[in-house]
C-alpha cells in the first residue's frame, strides 16, 4: 500500500490524494482499489476540538505493480 499524511480540512483530501496517485504512476504502480481492497482513512485529530487546517489524517491506498502482479 501507499500511505500519506494528510493535514488540513477533509474537504481538501482530493488534492493529497492527487499526490498520491502522481506518486504511485511515477514508481511503477497503479491503485489497486475494489471491492476487497479499499481506499483506507485513519483519524489521528478530533474534528470537534481540532482546527480543521491542523487536522491529521492517514490516508492510505491499496496497489500494484502496473503489470498487474
Amino acid at each position: 500500500c501507499v500511505q500519506m499524511m494528510h493535514i488540513g480540512a477533509y474537504d481538501d483530501e482530493p488534492a493529497s490524494v492527487a499526490r498520491m496517485d502522481a506518486y504511485i504512476e511515477a514508481q511503477g504502480y497503479e491503485n489497486e482499489i475494489n471491492e476487497v481492497r479499499k481506499h483506507h482513512e485513519i483519524y489521528l485529530s478530533d474534528p470537534r476540538k481540532c482546527d480543521p487546517a491542523k487536522q491529521k489524517t492517514v490516508i492510505r491506498h491499496p496497489i500494484r505493480k502496473k503489470d498487474g502482479r
